[in-house]
C-alpha cells in the first residue's frame, strides 16, 4: 500500500552494497577534516569552509541512517540543517566583507582584540 503511494513498485533494497559504516566512515574523515582546519588556519574565509564541511558530514551522516532505516525523518532534518547552514553562510560572509574592508586583512589572530 505505501509503496504504491510512492510510485513504487517495492520496498528499496536497505542501503545496497555499501553499507552503513561506510558513510559514517566519510562522515566522520569529513567532519574530522573541517574540525582540524578550523582549528589550525587562521584565514576567515577557510574557518568558515572548514563550518561548512562539519555541516555537510553531519548531512552525510543524516541521511546515511535515514536510509539504513527506511525512514524520512533524517532526510527531513537535513533540509533543517541546511536552512541553517545557508544563514549562517550569508551572516559570515557579510561579517568577512565588513572585517576586509575595515583591515584588508582575514587573519583571525588580528582580529582577537574584539573579544573584549
Amino acid at each position: 500500500m505505501i509503496a504504491t503511494i510512492l510510485g513504487q513498485t517495492a520496498f528499496p533494497e536497505a542501503m545496497g552494497s555499501l553499507t552503513l559504516g561506510h558513510y559514517l566512515f566519510v562522515s566522520g574523515v569529513m567532519f574530522a577534516l573541517g574540525v582540524i582546519g578550523f582549528l589550525t588556519r587562521r584565514n576567515l574565509i577557510i574557518m568558515f569552509l572548514c563550518t561548512e564541511m562539519m555541516f555537510q558530514a553531519a548531512g552525510i551522516a543524516l541521511i546515511a541512517f535515514s536510509r539504513f532505516y527506511l525512514h524520512h525523518t533524517g532526510q527531513s532534518f537535513v533540509i533543517f540543517v541546511l536552512t541553517v547552514a545557508a544563514a549562517e553562510a550569508a551572516m559570515a560572509l557579510a561579517l568577512v566583507v565588513l572585517l576586509f574592508r575595515r583591515r584588508e586583512n582575514l587573519n583571525a589572530e588580528e582580529w582577537a582584540e574584539l573579544s573584549g
